[in-house]
Parts: structure tokens; C-alpha cells; sequence
């Protein structure tokens, strides 16, 4: 199971974002919001924007920064675009309402196609999209330009697990008791929604990180195999 545990404690903080342990390997350099890796997306076709989704305590950033860095894409921290008023709302543990999350889900799309208009082949970031109607908001990217594609990265856990992380959590606006509305709100992805990857995240940081990562490589090659 995936902890706040080992790694959170190798002299390393954990900030205000949906962090899983960081890893004790040495941290790629960011430059212009892009790592530095010896890997990088394969160039499609298409330009993809990968929405890593979930709950609160599902360990949403960990995972984003990974993909991130291991393909050579910007990442957008999706807690960075909230308004202070809703970040006032959460840390008094008021769950968000419809109204409180559209300029917010907005603001994600129209960054993440910025990103892709500086010339990028793609972009990972963060985001609960609880709802499919929130999932929809960032599918519009698509509809305006059919050169990018969206994806979406569901990390699943039972409800227990994440309200024990949240938690353990220091420094954090939003508490465990958030958790438990969140996945009141919870929409889990069906089986229309096609654009969905689903990663379980009750084994260790590692085996999520390579699972996350295998699973957005294949979708690549899936869209190589289409393009061509």
C-alpha cells in the first residue's frame, strides 16, 4: 500500500499538492516547466493533454511528475489554477460546488492548450475530475482543435486507504474529511468514456509509477498505430 510513509521522511517535505512519498532517486531539473530526460513522448500526429484524475490522497502529483519528467513534458499542478476563495472553501473542509469548479476547470484547459500552442507535443496535469461532466470540460480541447487528443489517468484506491494519507498529510488545505465528500461526489469513469486509463494505486510508489507510465506509452503507440 502506498504510504506517506519511507520516502516522505528521506529529508524531503511534502507540499500542498496530492503528493504520494517522493522518490529517493535523483530529481530531473525543470527548465521553462519542462524536465530534462533522456526520454521524451514519441511525436504523433496528435498533441495530447494527460489529465492524471482522482481523489484527494490518490497521489495525483507524484504520479503527473513522473510521467512528466519520464516523457519530457511540462507539467501543470491543477491546486496551483483554484481561486482563494476556494481554497479558503476546502481548508474549512467546504466541499466545492458546481459553480466553485467551472472557471477552475476552465482555466486547466486553457493552460494546457497554451502549453501545446508553445509547441509542445503534449502536457501532463493534475486535476480531481470527479465528475464526467468535469471530464468533459477539458474533452472540449479536442473539440476546438482535433489535432490534440485528451487522456485521462483514473488512479483508483478504496476510500480508506486515501483518508488514511490525507491524513498523514502536513501542511495541506484539504483534510481527510474532504476525502470522504469527494468520493460522495465521485463519478468513477465508465466504459463509454474511452479515453480513460485506469491505474490502481494500493501497491508501492514504484509499481504505480511504472504502471502509470506503461499504460500512457501504450496509449502513445495506440495513436501511432492509428496515425499511420
Amino acid at each position: 500500500m502506498l504510504s506517506y510513509e519511507n520516502r516522505a521522511t528521506m529529508g524531503q517535505q511534502i507540499s500542498a499538492t496530492d503528493h504520494l512519498p517522493i522518490s529517493t532517486a535523483p530529481s530531473d531539473k525543470m527548465s521553462n516547466g519542462v524536465p530534462s530526460s533522456a526520454s521524451q513522448q514519441p511525436t504523433t500526429e496528435h498533441q495530447h493533454i494527460w489529465l492524471i484524475t482522482g481523489p484527494a490522497g490518490c497521489g495525483k502529483s507524484t504520479v503527473a511528475k513522473f510521467v512528466a519528467t519520464s516523457m519530457n513534458l511540462p507539467f501543470l499542478e491543477g491546486d496551483d489554477f483554484h481561486s482563494a476563495a476556494n481554497v479558503e472553501k476546502m481548508s474549512k473542509g467546504i466541499p466545492l460546488n458546481d459553480e466553485d469548479r467551472w472557471d477552475w476547470l476552465a482555466s486547466l484547459r486553457e493552460a494546457s492548450v497554451k502549453s501545446l500552442s508553445a509547441g509542445h507535443h503534449g502536457v501532463v496535469l493534475t486535476c480531481s475530475a470527479l465528475k464526467k461532466k468535469y471530464r468533459d470540460v477539458i474533452r472540449v480541447a479536442a473539440y476546438y482543435d482535433h489535432d490534440v487528443m485528451v487522456h485521462f489517468v483514473y488512479l483508483h484506491a478504496r476510500e480508506e486507504v486515501l483518508v488514511k494519507r490525507v491524513a498523514e498529510r502536513k501542511g495541506h488545505y484539504m483534510g481527510a474529511a474532504m476525502v470522504h465528500s469527494q468520493f460522495l461526489a465521485l463519478e468513477e469513469p465508465g466504459e463509454q468514456e474511452k479515453d480513460v486509463i485506469t491505474v490502481d494505486v494500493s501497491g508501492s510508489i514504484e509499481e504505480v509509477e511504472r504502471d502509470a507510465l506503461a499504460k500512457v506509452e501504450a496509449a502513445v503507440q495506440a495513436t501511432l498505430v492509428q496515425d499511420s
